[in-house]
């Protein structure tokens, strides 16, 4: 009996031997080993076989990851509190730093594009970071990659993604919006006035010199005239029709 349980225990020991001696690292993974608490080496992804108790792997995922950054509150340049979130997406390109520079790498990151994100936006006038966010997120990419390139990350974009404004600062774009659209309808219809007196002064040019001209558009109008449905038409008659009959008669020579 004794010895059964004997050969238990050792397939036992045998089981756990060899189940923390193989790991398996994943194709998108990277695996850091601590010997004794020492590094020494990075295993590629595979079946991989360690010291049991006395090496330790940590598995380092090397995909692209997306991070939301909070919601931060603002004040301008220009003296206005606005509040700003933003979207950041890395990934790991040197496991052994993520793991031994740097405790955890997400949050940390996740940290400084907070606080990048508000001294870069503060810098910035309300106009440019509605105006310019292509610049803005190049900006703060670049600041964010340099503080994380010793950890072994790489940021490879920053974007802001909202950008809440007070309710009194939406009121007064609103309204200057509507008075810049106004102001450009009435640039419109008085440039198109300007153009239609000119023409209607070309053709005033026109008419003068060819009375002819002036009796056929005034014939074109009593036909447009006569196509209405109206009881009552009013024909408007040239002066110039009873000129003969106006005149005075010549007096009798003696």
């Amino acid at each position: 009996m004794q010895w059964v349980i004997g050969v238990v225990l050792f397939l036992v020991l045998v089981f756990v031997l060899v189940t923390s001696a193989l790991k398996v690292v994943a194709q998108y993974e990277r695996g850091v080993i601590l010997r004794l608490g020492r590094f020494v080496g990075i295993r590629e992804p595979g079946l991989r076989v360690i010291i049991p108790f006395i090496d330790r792997m940590w598995k380092v995922d090397t995909r692209i990851v997306t991070m939301d950054v909070p919601a931060q509150e603002v004040i301008t340049r220009d003296n206005v509190t606005i509040k700003v979130d933003a979207v950041v997406y890395l990934r790991v390109i040197n496991a052994d730093d993520a793991v031994l520079k740097v405790a955890d790498y997400v949050r940390a990151t996740s940290l400084i594009s907070q606080t990048t994100l508000r001294s870069v936006l503060g810098q910035s006038e309300l106009d440019e970071i509605l105006s310019r966010r292509d610049e803005l997120n190049a900006k703060l990419q670049h600041i964010v990659d340099e503080q994380t390139d010793p950890w072994g990350v790489k940021v490879n974009t920053v974007e802001i993604k909202d950008v809440q404004l007070p309710e009194g600062m939406q009121r007064a774009m609103a309204a200057q919006a509507e008075a810049e659209r106004d102001r450009r309808a009435k640039v419109v219809h008085a440039d198109g006035e300007y153009q239609a007196s000119e023409k209607l002064a070309q053709a005033a040019a026109v008419l003068s010199q060819q009375p002819a001209a002036l009796q056929l558009r005034y014939l074109g109008v009593l036909k447009e005239i006569a196509t209405e449905r109206t009881s009552m038409v009013i024909f408007p008659i040239p002066i110039d029709l009873f000129s003969a009959f106006l005149a005075k008669p010549s007096e009798p020579k003696k």
